[in-house]
């Protein structure tokens, strides 16, 4: 999916959500990083989706600049104002449409404009990030739970995805895995991007994050669901997992320290770095310092 860094000017307006979402306080935490690894992962496990990706992206050769490109779209869409969001939505919206083909391990045809997969895609992720915020980052009530499931109906409506299609509580996700469980699998695409995902090439520039970022990835897997991460073949003890917590929230704290933080959003680009220092200079202004870490 492609975007220009034009799109991440100074917002003008609060765009999708606003500084007392409940989107902004979980997806502006450092530790939604780790929620789209998570994503990346399990999101694999759709061979149509995982077909998609492999046949028609530069992630190999340009790993970073994937990284910079999701993270513009994410932040365009969550922190942007609505021509940000729009805009971004547009440039997915013209890229989806060179995705298309046939997964060889299924069969079946694929196609990124397909409504059942950019329900999958947005289900995972933003679950993703909310797992990953709950665990480490912050607590959250049933209610701001469902609130920010339902905030996410917006983000996803964005790209031409009927809101009715979208789970929009944590009864409707629930419900909304149940079907698709049975239709995951590891194929050889699948493979591809989870050992990419946990084991990427970094170039020389960024060689210091290659130790973090294998932390971070520990932390990932510590919450995919067990199940799913047998079926990949990544089966550890519970005891390791139960210990991945407390590691993880004391990250969460050092993270959110503002040095620490810079440092990490620097492999956001300027233009995210920019978008969120923005975001957070808002959310003190509305009085909720909370609200973006």
């Amino acid at each position: 999916m492609a975007t220009s860094t034009s799109i991440l000017a100074v917002a003008r307006d609060d765009g999708l959500f606003g500084p007392m979402s409940v989107a902004w306080r979980v997806v502006g935490h450092p530790m939604a990083f780790v929620g789209g690894l998570r994503s990346l992962i399990i999101g694999a496990l759709h061979p149509l989706v995982a077909a998609g990706t492999v046949e028609h992206s530069d992630y190999r050769s340009r790993p970073v600049d994937r990284l910079r490109t999701t993270s513009r779209y994410v932040n365009a869409t969550v922190f942007g104002d609505r021509e940000a969001a729009r805009t971004a939505a547009t440039m997915v919206l013209r890229a989806h449409k060179r995705v298309k083909g046939t997964d060889p391990v299924t069969g079946k045809p694929y196609d990124a404009a397909n409504v059942d997969e950019q329900v999958w895609v947005h289900s995972v992720a933003w679950h993703s990030y909310m797992a990953s915020y709950r665990t480490y980052a912050g607590r959250l009530t049933a209610e701001e739970q469902d609130r920010y499931i339902a905030e996410g109906v917006a983000a996803a409506t964005m790209i031409g995805v009927p809101a009715e299609r979208v789970p929009a509580s944590v009864a409707d996700l629930r419900d909304y895995w149940s079907t698709m469980r049975p239709q995951l699998c590891v194929g050889m695409y699948g493979r591809e991007l989870i050992d990419f995902v946990l084991h990427p090439t970094f170039p020389t520039e960024l060689l210091p994050f290659v130790v973090p970022y294998s932390i971070l990835t520990r932390l990932a897997v510590a919450i995919i669901p067990r199940d799913l991460r047998s079926m990949m073949g990544m089966p550890r003890m519970r005891a390791l997992d139960m210990a991945s917590i407390p590691a993880g929230r004391s990250m969460a704290r050092t993270l959110v320290m503002p040095g620490v933080r810079d440092v990490m959003e620097v492999l956001f680009g300027g233009d995210v770095r920019a978008l969120r220092r923005d975001a957070r200079a808002r959310a003190k202004n509305a009085s909720s310092p909370r609200v973006v870490a």
